[in-house]
């Protein structure tokens, strides 16, 4: 289930150095589907929702296409927490957590029904003009047992359930973060080497499949500079899971660092593969990561951090194809210095977020 957690902690502390915490969106997913039917109709349907240009009032405004083209949902968790707080007239708390909810988040794509979400959510964005941002994160043997532990069971199994998220897809404009945590886990040597020569498979045939789609972008995860500190380490892998067929890859993703290190670091990965292009995950590095090094899960809801550069594809880097968010601000890291379960929206650290932006 999102967000769940049943297995104890993975104990060996050179992986909790270098972490930062995921999550899948299963039931949170589910729900938002619910919610978006009034928008879109029947997610089952083949062609995309007409275009309506009349939203409905108090519902979230998409942001300027050409500034940002992704679809913000207007059924998210911060916009749900933005009417509870209307509605008990804590106007300070509504305006803080409405710098989230304003803006484009991805959604991650649960395990049950990962057509039909698909279908959901990029049926919803092509309604108001926008492109679909997704996750995918079903890898087998996923997050070496941590917190976001779990995944498809077997190759087969991912297989199956990767062809149902394509065929949800379809032909609509779609942006794919592929399998967060799947090439770093292989680079820092977390993933039993047993399993490497399927995961690149599994990376490889998905890269391909939804390179085949005609409007779908692909980035792979590429870690951050405090994990994998030498992009020579990150290389190696993206090679082998089909970074060359892909549109780039991805940096920073639920972690803090700060966007001018990711820069760096990205242009040197990025002369290592080809030039591909990269995206940074911008949602929680407002204030960069948090100080000290005593802390064995200083990935993990820490304290003080703020939200980051909103989401643009004006980054005026030719490298940067975008500033993302891609771990949901406001959602928790892990059951960590007082955090709910992984993935769970936790309101108080939402509104640190925005309270601590600039």
């Amino acid at each position: 289930m999102y967000g769940s957690y049943t297995g104890r902690r993975h104990t060996v502390a050179r992986h909790h150095n270098r972490k930062r915490n995921l999550r899948r969106n299963g039931v949170a997913a589910a729900g938002a589907l619910l919610s978006l039917a009034t928008l879109t109709g029947c997610f089952g349907a083949s062609e995309s929702p007409k275009k309506n240009n009349a939203a409905p009032p108090d519902r979230q405004k998409q942001r300027p296409k050409a500034t940002v083209p992704y679809w913000v949902n207007p059924d998210g968790s911060a916009a749900k927490q933005v009417a509870a707080y209307r509605k008990a007239k804590k106007d300070d708390d509504a305006r803080l957590i409405q710098k989230i909810a304003e803006q484009p988040v991805a959604e991650w794509l649960g395990v049950d029904n990962p057509e039909g979400q698909a279908r959901g959510f990029t049926q919803a964005a092509a309604h108001e003009d926008r492109d679909a941002l997704l996750v995918f994160y079903n890898i087998p043997h996923r997050d070496c047992g941590q917190y976001s532990k779990g995944g498809a069971a077997d190759g087969a199994a991912y297989r199956a359930w990767l062809d149902k998220a394509v065929r949800g897809i379809g032909n609509r404009p779609a942006t794919v973060i592929l399998e967060p945590d799947a090439l770093p886990h292989v680079a820092d040597g977390c993933t039993p080497k047993k399993f490497h020569e399927e995961r690149y498979d599994l990376l490889t045939g998905a890269v391909d499949k939804l390179k085949g789609l005609p409007r779908t972008k692909v980035y792979l995860d590429a870690g951050n500079p405090h994990w994998i500190k030498d992009p020579k380490a990150m290389a190696g892998p993206l090679k082998r899971a089909g970074i060359a067929k892909a549109d780039g890859f991805a940096l920073n993703i639920s972690n803090f660092q700060s966007t001018a290190e990711n820069k760096a670091y990205g242009r040197k990965l990025s002369a290592m593969v080809g030039g591909k292009p990269f995206v940074i995950d911008t949602g929680r590095n407002g204030n960069g990561p948090a100080p000290g090094k005593d802390d064995p899960e200083a990935w993990c809801n820490p304290k003080g951090r703020a939200l980051g550069d909103p989401p643009t594809t004006e980054t005026g880097d030719q490298k940067v194809d975008a500033y993302l968010w891609i771990k949901r601000p406001g959602e928790s890291d892990g059951p960590c210095k007082g955090g709910p379960q992984a993935g769970q929206w936790w309101p108080r650290y939402a509104l640190d977020l925005a309270r601590n932006a600039t």
